[in-house]
This record gives C-alpha cells, sequence and structure tokens, in this order.
C-alpha cells in the first residue's frame, strides 16, 4: 500500500479524490490536509510516501509549500489542479504528475503506474523549489507569514523550532534544515541560524567558540565547526 496525503483547501475535493484512491486499493490515506501549513506538519509527522497536493491554495500555494519541506523526507508529489496553465508550470517543477480536477478514474490509473515505478526505484525525489522569503509561523493560534529579511535568528529546542523577530518569538513547523537550506539564514550552531545582517558583533570565547551579538543585543553560541563559515561570509 502507498502512504500517501491529500492537501487541498476544498472539502468536496478531498473527499472525492480520496474515493477514487481507496477504490484503487492501492493507497493508504495517511490523512487531509485544507493548507500548506497543516501539509508540512503533517509531511513532518507522518512521512507520507506521496502527496496529492491541490496548486491553488490561499495564501500559501502548493509551488510555496514544496519549499518548506525537508530534502530528505521529500514524498512523491502529484500537483492535483482545475487550470491547465498551472499543470504545465507542474512539469517544468519536475514533479511526478498532474491531475486534472475533476479527476478520473481512468487518469488516476496512469498516475498509479507512474507511482509505482517511481517508488521501486526507491530515489528521493528532486524538485526544483524556489527560495523561500517567507516563514509560516503560528502565534495565538494564528497563521504569520514572516519575512525571512525581517527574521534576526531561529532556533530549534525540546518544544520545537522558534523564528525570532523583533524581540518576539514564533513558532514554525518548518524545520531547522528546511530553514537553512531554503533561506538566507546561516547556520552558527547545530542549534541556531542567524540572519548576517542582524550580527552587530562576534565576541571570541575559548576553544574556538565564540558569540554573536545581534544588532538587537541578543547573545547566540557560535561553535568551532562554523565558526570560520560565518566569518568569511561577513567578511573577516
Amino acid at each position: 500500500m502507498i502512504r500517501c496525503l491529500i492537501i487541498d483547501d476544498e472539502p468536496n475535493a478531498r473527499r472525492e479524490l480520496e474515493k477514487l484512491l481507496l477504490a484503487t486499493g492501492r493507497f493508504e490515506i495517511n490523512g487531509q490536509c485544507g493548507n500548506a501549513v497543516e501539509g508540512v506538519k503533517t509531511i513532518n509527522k507522518q512521512r507520507p510516501e506521496v502527496i496529492f497536493l491541490d496548486i491553488q491554495m490561499p495564501v500559501i500555494d502548493g509551488f510555496e509549500m514544496l519549499s518548506m519541506i525537508d530534502h530528505e523526507i521529500m514524498p512523491q508529489v502529484v500537483f492535483v489542479t482545475a487550470y491547465d496553465e498551472f499543470a504545465i508550470k507542474a512539469f517544468e517543477e519536475k514533479t511526478l504528475d498532474y491531475l486534472l480536477k475533476p479527476v478520473r478514474a481512468e487518469r488516476l490509473a496512469v498516475t498509479v503506474e507512474k507511482l509505482l515505478e517511481r517508488l521501486r526505484a526507491n530515489n528521493t525525489p528532486e524538485y526544483d523549489t524556489a527560495r523561500l522569503t517567507r516563514i509560516p509561523c503560528i502565534k495565538g493560534g494564528n497563521i504569520k507569514l514572516i519575512s525571512v529579511a525581517e527574521v534576526e535568528y531561529a532556533l530549534t529546542d525540546i518544544s520545537g523550532v522558534h523564528v525570532a523577530i523583533a524581540g518576539q518569538s514564533f513558532n514554525t513547523d518548518l524545520t531547522l534544515k528546511a530553514l537553512e537550506e531554503r533561506t538566507e539564514l546561516v547556520r552558527c550552531h547545530r542549534s541556531y541560524l542567524v540572519n548576517l545582517e542582524q550580527i552587530d558583533q562576534i565576541i571570541p570565547g575559548e576553544s574556538g567558540v565564540a558569540e554573536i551579538k545581534t544588532l538587537s543585543g541578543q547573545l547566540l553560541p557560535v561553535s568551532r565547526r562554523h565558526l570560520k563559515e560565518v566569518k568569511r561570509l561577513i567578511g573577516i
């Protein structure tokens, strides 16, 4: 059985696609998500083998959502769309396949064969994803999109990943690795990324480690492993 996730902001579309997928006898539905933020969170948790992803979703569309997923856990992607022009772009993004709404069983059968062939190869899919310019964060139950340029630093701890901006901290379902790979934030420590434009000072410490003092006065650790690269990037 192929473990899959359906991500679409239209409940009726999700239900219809679920019926078609179950009717093939090939799929185990790991869940349904109504937006990209729920989708990223569920992918991180469930690790589905394939996602059926709507392109046209509010706030964060399907293309932007792909940029928010860790390369190491990237599932096979089938775009689902009602618009032919988006379907053409889906091929340009090198996704596995696309389905036009309303999805037809005979067209889905073609996609299933492509999926089976790709999954037998057991290779992590490679998609051309754009750099992230916005980070979806949670504050008080609401989704807040934060510009990467405004971020001071990001960190991970036992409670999750946090993004710091203007003296405030926001939780995000994106992993630190995804933020490092897809944004301009730079690794300075195993648990920290920093915005180079927000660095005020680098304070040397003992045994090759250091601290970064940000423009707002926050102190961030810099490990020996990452100190040389940070200094190179800021030109010292």
